[in-house]
């Protein structure tokens, strides 16, 4: 009898390391979609701090400028960024873009991913800090 028992110690049974598989497997269906979305907010606040400092520069430049855009519209070099300063760990210069409007103190900048940021969206702002949203945006509200 003694002997019996220690055997039946010993051991797990099938039906007990089926019930583990199964947990495990249900705890990464949830995490692994989790883990995903928070790695791409990580990436985006790159973006997103990018974006903020272009509109700092271009709210500078308008102060100094007499508040307005003249019918030559400045780029990203007018406003003072040499060509490599918004580059990132995930982002290049060359994803933002500028759009200023002639004669008028709006504008629009535009962060569209890169390879370097694979789950990334477009990220889209203009002079009020208004992000534009949809299926396609990133907004930080995310």
């Amino acid at each position: 009898m003694q002997l019996r028992i220690r055997r039946m110690l010993r051991a797990f049974t099938l039906v007990e390391l089926m019930i583990v598989v199964v947990i495990v497997a249900i705890l990464a269906l949830v995490a692994v979609p989790l883990y995903s979305t928070n790695v791409t907010a990580a990436r985006m606040s790159e973006a997103v701090a990018g974006v903020g400092t272009i509109r700092s520069a271009a709210r500078t430049y308008l102060a100094t400028h007499g508040g307005t855009f003249g019918a030559t519209v400045p780029t990203l070099t007018d406003l003072g960024f040499a060509s490599t300063d918004l580059d990132g760990k995930y982002t290049n210069q060359s994803d933002y873009a500028f759009t200023p409007t002639a004669s008028s103190a709006n504008f629009k900048i535009t962060f569209t991913p890169s390879a370097k940021m694979p789950g990334g969206k477009t990220y889209k702002v203009d002079q009020a800090g208004t992000e534009t949203s949809g299926a396609t945006y990133w907004t930080t509200g995310n």
